[in-house]
């Protein structure tokens, strides 16, 4: 702990810190022993960063190798998403700088507006001209000329109120089947809401996600089992009872059968695993991106890098998430052992929507799951999806930030004077 008479700065030796650190000294009569030398306290954590960075730097890189030829045919420019995909980075990490001022009892306090702006988006989507209809579903809402998913958005807002509410009635969801049943509810019609667009790998995912962090806080098991029973046979009954969802299941379960029609994107994918073999066809050299196989560069992002990047790049890949996924639950894990629960339930809701988004998506391009209209997270082409998931980490990492602060036990004000001093060379 710190000194409360001793500054963490001497004001005489104004000596720059790092701007994500601070220096803890010894306090006053104590040994000059090495157990005793200042520590420096970091303020984010390096290995959640590094792996973020990573993905989305590969992400560029495999976005540009992929498009490269459907961009020159359909705009007569190379570079046309390759250069999108770059401006809505940028754009996201501005967003992500502001959202990180946001303290999270600002977010606990707005967690119901933001369902009703989910809902009323929602809504507006199936509405004829206000939303716009790509391949056949309503999922983009225009404006400016530039088209927003709204799946992505009450993604993130589910995340963000269900934390709420499990903080809130905490008690009547682990000792009442009406509070583990109130927020399914609201969840249900959310679901209803994006299978009318239709988008039933979001709704899987949603789902999927709010189980996991009821599971977690800690719902009785025979009511979590018998709702997800319930839940995964709604699903079942949605996923035969629709010809285009029952022409998938039976595609994916046999693509060879119908290679030019329910098996066409399967067959073309796995074509492009198995000219991929261990170390790929290399970088830029892919065929299957030759227009064989569709949505190369968004849904099927991860087959094309399996086919140039090979079996080494496909599990570089799995291992970076897995290190995103791991960092998450242990950001989510330290804000519980400080009893900041909110914190807690949206690292820990942030973590299972990225999993699961990610092994569906990989599942999909490697013939393991059916066929789902799922980005990459930070990797498949998407200004909505890079938007949200900018929003995620910048959420992330402002609950790793007040953890290290609640976890040695300093100030914010005393922290905001001490981060004005600032070493440009050691930030890392």
């Amino acid at each position: 702990m710190l000194n409360n008479h001793q500054p963490a700065i001497d004001p005489n030796k104004r000596k720059p810190l790092r701007r994500h650190s601070i220096t803890q000294k010894p306090q006053a009569g104590m040994a000059n022993t090495s157990q005793n030398k200042p520590i420096k306290i970091l303020l984010f954590d390096r290995w959640l960063l590094a792996a973020v960075v990573a993905v989305m730097l590969l992400g560029i890189m495999m976005v540009y190798s992929a498009s490269i030829v459907v961009s020159e045919k359909m705009f007569g420019e190379p570079f046309y998403f390759v250069m999108h995909q770059m401006v809505f980075i940028v754009a996201g990490l501005v967003l992500a700088a502001f959202l990180l001022r946001v303290e999270m009892k600002q977010w606990e306090e707005i967690s119901t507006l933001l369902l009703f702006i989910s809902f009323i988006s929602l809504i507006l989507v199936l509405i004829p001209g206000v939303g716009r209809q790509v391949n056949g579903s309503m999922r983009w809402v225009g404006f400016a000329g530039v088209g927003f998913q709204v799946s992505e958005f009450a993604k993130f807002v589910v995340v963000i109120y269900l934390a709420r509410y499990l903080v809130k009635h905490h008690q009547a969801v682990t000792q009442q089947f009406s509070g583990f049943l109130k927020p399914m509810i609201i969840l249900g019609i959310i679901a209803l809401l994006l299978l009318k667009e239709p988008d039933f790998g979001s709704t899987v995912v949603i789902m999927t996600t709010a189980l996991g962090m009821l599971f977690l806080a800690g719902a009785r098991l025979w009511q979590f089992g018998c709702l997800f029973g319930g839940v995964a046979a709604s699903l079942v009954v949605l996923a035969i009872s629709s010809p285009y969802r029952m022409a998938r299941l039976t595609g994916f379960l046999d693509p060879w059968a119908n290679p030019y029609d329910s098996g066409y994107q399967l067959t073309q994918s796995l074509i492009a695993f198995g000219r991929g073999s261990l170390f790929g066809v290399g970088l830029g050299e892919s065929v299957q991106k030759l227009f064989y196989l569709p949505e190369a560069h968004t849904d099927f992002l991860f087959s094309v890098l399996a086919e140039e990047l090979g079996l080494v790049g496909c599990l570089a890949v799995i291992v970076l998430f897995a290190i995103i996924v791991y960092r998450t639950l242990c950001i989510g894990r330290e804000a519980a052992s400080q009893s900041r629960w909110f914190q807690a339930y949206v690292a820990y809701g942030f973590a299972l929507w990225i999993a699961m988004q990610a092994t569906v998506n990989i599942g999909v391009s490697s013939g393991l799951l059916p066929t789902k209209g799922l980005t990459l997270p930070l990797m498949s082409y998407g200004g909505s999806s890079v938007l949200i998931m900018c929003m995620v980490f910048a959420v992330l990492f402002r609950i790793d930030y007040e953890n290290r602060l609640e976890r040695f036990g300093l100030a914010r004000n005393k922290i905001r004077r001490d981060l004005k001093f600032v070493n440009r060379k050691n930030w890392m």
